[in-house]
């Protein structure tokens, strides 16, 4: 393990005064959490999965990645000029 990350583990434990082997597992869980948001708002942006598949990966609910979406500012849903002026047209009936 570097220097580095040993000294803030060792800060984190005295900082909430819990036992190394506690705090690397509550960061741990926390790192994990994390990634599986990230990876579920990367592919969601890429397309490659759906809305409902991103937030299953994400372990969140629907509102709860609908929430985390919009805080990350993360755009997955793609629409031509054309395509909102059909849909607008259409929706008017004309």
């Amino acid at each position: 393990m570097p220097a580095e990350i040993h000294e803030e583990i060792t800060a984190i434990t005295k900082e909430e005064k819990l036992d190394k082997t506690t705090e690397v597992r509550k960061i741990l869980e926390i790192g994990i959490a994390e990634w599986h948001k990230q990876t579920a708002l990367e592919l969601l942006q890429k397309g490659k999965i759906t809305f409902t598949k991103a937030a299953e990966i994400a372990k969140l609910s629907l509102w709860e990645f609908a929430d985390l979406a919009k805080q990350r500012k993360v755009e997955w849903i793609r629409f031509t000029p054309e395509e909102i002026e059909k849909d607008s047209i259409e929706a008017s009936g004309a």
